[in-house]
């Protein structure tokens, strides 16, 4: 009976939660297998009818999943009980199964198998996520609102800058991604204690051909398991992508709360409900389910370099934890990137939201840009930040529009005329070089997915 969410269906898409199916890692364990018995073959070491014998019969539908599970209940070691079955169905070439290599030869190559299927799903959603991302910071690129520092109001930016800075930062996640396949990747037929003594003269040329055959690097030198920096280093960035994504999902919480109502999540009006008691709630319910879901993923980094540690040339201690760890975190990763995916596609902006907020501080958020004007007078920049310091607490304090306090002080007025404190306070003329920016940066990227070869 199903206990956690992944295995309820609660949490996770189709296509991940097949790589880590039980019955996907076993089809994985026999390729290796079935790639092994091949290279043997290729060298010499073994009939090349023996191996078509292996190659043909790994397959779950020859080697059924009950009696691995039947001979594992009686000698308690998994990857023997999958050697015995498989070689009981390939009688009377069973005797090749399996030749000259060890459990984690077989497991840890499965494990790069698994990882590179999960890798190319969690980089098209970065892909997916990164275009999105592009086409939001153009289409919002001038669509003015409030830039906050510490939940304060800070100075104007626009939407589309906003997006941007996600999107570059999603960028740097797909470069990650791409660099930690290189050292991820990788599977070894090397034996007992990584020497290769029992796979003979031609033990490299056999772990070449069987990376070859499977698609994969070879580890440079392992030990009876492939070093677990590897796997460290791999939850290492799928945990930066889930704290990215918790990030943009808390910012969309912010700014969907009533009294800000700048973005909102998509809610099925038709049928959706948000509480079981106040019929009036509009709950940004995926984007906690994101917040939410990212700490799992990062609370898996502690046992992943836990795992990191080992006595000698291997203990057990990495087996137990990374059949949670490394499932969890693809599965997660890539469920997290499909919501926030999904939450972007129909966000819902309210930009006449963002403009009204705009002037909930009366003008006050442009006293840098006032500031400036003043200095570019000759005002000294230090006495001018001091003085729109006591006319901002004045403006706030009695309750008056910040123009008001400023057409009232005598040195505003001598160094700048009414226009000029007019032009100062329009936030449409303070925005730097935000349009540019954004535009910059998405051209950036552009030659960027050019280059990988995405859309």
């Amino acid at each position: 009976m199903p206990i956690l969410p992944i295995d309820t269906g609660r949490y996770g898409t189709p296509e991940m939660k097949r790589i880590f199916e039980e019955e996907t890692r076993v089809q994985k364990l026999l390729d290796v297998e079935a790639a092994l018995a091949w290279a043997h073959a290729e060298v010499g070491d073994i009939s090349k009818k023996d191996a078509e014998k292996v190659m043909a019969t790994a397959l779950l539908k020859h080697v059924k999943l009950s009696r691995i599970k039947e001979i594992e209940r009686e000698i308690k070691h998994d990857i023997t009980a999958l050697v015995r079955a498989l070689s009981e169905a390939c009688e009377p070439s069973g005797g090749c199964v399996h030749l000259g290599v060890t459990s984690y030869d077989i497991v840890d190559t499965a494990n790069a198998l698994q990882l590179k299927e999960a890798l190319e799903i969690i980089e098209k959603r970065l892909d997916e996520l990164e275009k999105m991302l592009m086409n939001k910071a153009l289409q919002y690129k001038e669509t003015m609102m409030m830039g906050r520092t510490h939940g304060q109001h800070a100075l104007p930016i626009t939407l589309g800058f906003k997006f941007a800075v996600w999107m570059r930062e999603v960028s740097r996640h797909i470069e990650r991604l791409r660099q930690c396949k290189e050292r991820v990747l990788v599977g070894k037929i090397s034996g007992a204690v990584g020497t290769q003594a029992g796979l003979g003269s031609n033990a490299i040329k056999i772990q070449e051909l069987v990376m070859q055959r499977l698609g994969l690097k070879a580890a440079d030198i392992s030990t009876q398991i492939v070093q677990r920096d590897r796997h460290a280093e791999l939850v290492c960035m799928l945990a930066g992508i889930a704290a990215s994504l918790e990030n943009f999902a808390t910012e969309i919480r912010e700014l969907q709360r009533p009294e800000v109502g700048e973005l909102f999540e998509a809610f099925e009006a038709g049928k959706q409900v948000g509480s079981s008691t106040m019929s009036h709630k509009r709950n940004p319910e995926l984007c906690e389910r994101i917040c939410g879901l990212s700490r799992i993923v990062r609370s898996l980094v502690v046992p992943a370099f836990e795992d990191v540690v080992t006595w000698h040339e291997r203990d057990l201690t990495q087996s137990s934890a990374e059949r949670f760890i490394l499932p969890e975190a693809c599965v997660l990763t890539d469920y997290l990137l499909f919501l926030m995916n999904g939450i972007l596609t129909s966000l819902r902006v309210g930009e006449q939201r963002m403009l009204r907020n705009m002037e909930v501080t009366e003008g006050r958020s442009m006293s840098e840009a006032v500031m400036i004007a003043l200095a570019r007078k000759g005002v000294n920049r230090q006495e001018a930040h001091e003085l729109l310091r006591k006319l901002t607490l004045k403006s706030e304090i009695e309750a008056r529009h910040f123009k008001e306090i400023l057409l009232e002080d005598k040195l505003v007025c001598k160094k700048l005329s009414k226009k000029e404190i007019d032009e100062a306070l329009n936030a449409r003329n303070y925005l730097g070089t935000a349009v540019k920016q954004v535009e910059l940066t998405v051209r950036k990227t552009r030659e960027e997915r050019r280059m990988r070869g995405a859309s």
